[in-house]
């Protein structure tokens, strides 16, 4: 036996053991008067990772990269008192809302080092017109982003080792989140907000609707000049995206893109926007106004613009509030030939939902990568067959359902793990994410005041009654096949669907299905165009010369020149053609 081999032994013979190291089961939290004042209801988060080098908060997602979370509601939470999670040896936490995503709980962290965070998401008290009192996050202008919401309280990360032990994690939050500063007006991109009776009538408090609006060369030189109306909808833009007037910035520090596989993906969005601006002011395209409207709620970044039993009236509001009062003070024709709507994603459904509701209003909607319009395609779920959203079952087997891949196929995320996600960040459908925002969208009232959920947040379980109620009232594919015979021909020549083949949350299955009846209809004939990328993940547009990295940033060019031929075609006789042909 060699020396080097004894001493590696010598521990092990002489019965000495090593000291366990500890575990994470007591963990205590509070905040300082300095911060706040006053007592909290919320969401309190706690938070691990092992990569130290963003925050905790930054680092959470629904893949199998996500930072851990913990999270559970607080009501009252005073400053200076401790709320305290403690984890029993052979169960959950006992506290109200508690999950936690990816472990459940505490005490399946494996032992290592940790950088610990805690964050508290501040809720208000809304009284409701549809009779209910709830707990809800309002937004703050961070469109809904837990961890940048100003007012909400933080601790600073701290290095925790978890092991086999008995372990005691101190939290102390005495950092709040900054408020946001308002985007200032430029001599091409102004900003308007307006207070929206519709909604506070629902809400029940003062609820305000903004928009950043694109203007075009010669507004102030041609003030007889009345302009065609461009709706770019999408989630809660902090000011109108994709334009700028400056040169890239040379000493600008290139990041990597991980989806694209782009050194300097940041550089080339730079680019893209100045090169929009360029064509803005050259004579290639059409005097229009552009506008990103704000329509952010308790639920969500934006409404889904149109009117909910959860969120309250925004179709209406957007269409017969924001809208008019945009063309009035921006010299807009103020007329549905010369209104059309564009987007992706989230905007994607929004341009389709608000032509198919107000068919009169607009003349024309192009829609990339519509998140789900068609519920027997809801992402892999067919919610009117499925018992289970989270599983595809057999006779003997079961297995997840994926939730999100890449072009190659390639799953990092199941539906169930979206889900779970959410479920840590805030119970009762208050995680400010994807299917919670559908749910609020979508479902009727429950019986406690929040939206009633299409499935069992935990188990999968598929509520057949509000897959019915989501059925009449938002799948959209039915409700254009339901009443194509007095729907049709107000939709004649409107409908543009794109979507990747590859999209990363399987949405192209939806246009398929929805492509399938518009290719079937009669008297009339819908008469518009449904495109696809081939291998083209989320955010494809209908550009089939460039990769989508670059089309993704061409939204207004791929669109406005089809918004022309569109207006030329269909413009009623006595249609103001010319004072903004300049």
């Amino acid at each position: 036996m060699t020396l080097q081999t004894l001493l590696t032994l010598l521990p092990l013979c002489s019965g000495a053991s090593p000291a366990p190291a500890p575990v994470m089961n007591d963990i205590r939290i509070r905040f300082t008067r300095e911060v706040c004042d006053e007592a909290i209801d919320g969401r309190l988060l706690v938070l691990l990772t092992k990569n130290g080098e963003t925050e905790p908060r930054f680092q959470v997602s629904g893949n199998v990269r996500s930072a851990q979370v913990f999270g559970f509601d607080v009501t009252g939470m005073a400053p200076e008192v401790k709320e305290v999670l403690k984890t029993p040896p052979d169960g959950l936490p006992t506290r109200e809302g508690f999950f936690g995503f990816p472990l459940q709980t505490p005490a399946e962290i494996p032992p290592g080092d940790y950088h610990v965070q805690a964050v508290l998401h501040r809720y208000e008290t809304f009284d409701v017109a549809h009779g209910h009192t709830l707990k809800l996050p309002m937004d703050r202008g961070e469109g809904q982003r837990w961890n940048r919401a100003p007012g909400n309280l933080y601790s600073l990360p701290r290095r925790y080792t978890i092991g086999a032990g008995a372990l005691t994690v101190e939290l102390l939050m005495d950092q709040v989140i900054p408020p946001i500063e308002e985007p200032e007006d430029t001599e091409y991109v102004k900003h308007i907000k307006i207070q929206s009776k519709l909604l506070s009538d629902f809400w029940g408090r003062p609820m305000f609707l903004g928009a950043h609006v694109l203007l075009p060369r010669g507004f102030d030189e041609h003030p007889e000049a009345r302009y065609p109306l461009c709706v770019f909808h999408g989630h809660f833009p902090a000011d109108f995206g994709g334009f700028r007037p400056e040169p890239p910035d040379p000493d600008l520090e290139p990041e990597y893109s991980e989806r694209f596989q782009l050194e300097g993906y940041n550089r080339i969005q730079q680019q893209e926007a100045h090169d929009f601006y360029q064509r803005w002011v050259s004579d290639d395209l059409p005097r229009f106004l552009i506008v990103e409207i704000q329509h952010p709620n308790p639920f969500y970044d934006d409404s889904y613009a149109v009117n909910s039993a959860n969120l309250g009236p925004y179709g209406d509001a957007i269409t017969h509030e924001l809208i008019p009062a945009i063309e009035e003070q921006f010299r807009g024709i103020g007329e549905g030939w010369a209104r059309f709507l564009y987007g992706g994603s989230t905007g994607g459904w929004e341009a389709l939902a608000a032509q198919v509701f107000y068919p009169d209003e607009y003349n024309g909607c192009f829609a990339a990568c519509p998140d789900p319009i068609d519920f027997r395609a809801y992402c892999l779920v067919n919610l009117y067959e499925d018992k289970n959203a989270y599983w595809e079952e057999g006779p003997f087997a079961r297995l997840l359902r994926p939730g999100h891949r890449n072009w190659l196929g390639q799953v990092d995320s199941t539906l169930r793990d979206m889900n779970y996600m959410e479920l840590a960040l805030g119970s009762k459908g208050r995680s400010g994410d994807q299917f919670d925002i559908w749910q609020a969208v979508y479902s009727p009232v429950g019986d406690d005041g929040y939206p009633r959920p299409i499935w069992d947040k935990r188990t999968g379980v598929i509520d057949s009654e509000v897959a019915d109620y989501w059925r009449e009232n938002y799948d959209l594919r039915h409700i254009m096949q339901r009443d194509w015979k007095t729907l049709g021909p107000k939709l004649r020549g409107k409908l543009h669907l794109y979507c990747g083949d590859m999209d990363n949350y399987y949405l192209n299955n939806a246009v398929y299905l929805t492509e399938a009846f518009l290719k079937r209809t009669e008297e009339p004939f819908y008469d518009g165009e449904v495109e696809y990328g081939d291998r083209a993940e989320h955010c494809w547009n209908g550009d089939q010369e460039n990769p989508n990295a670059i089309s993704r940033l061409r939204y207004n060019t791929m669109y406005i020149p089809k918004i022309l031929q569109r207006i030329e075609s269909s413009a009623p006789k006595d249609a103001d053609l010319t004072s903004w042909r300049y």
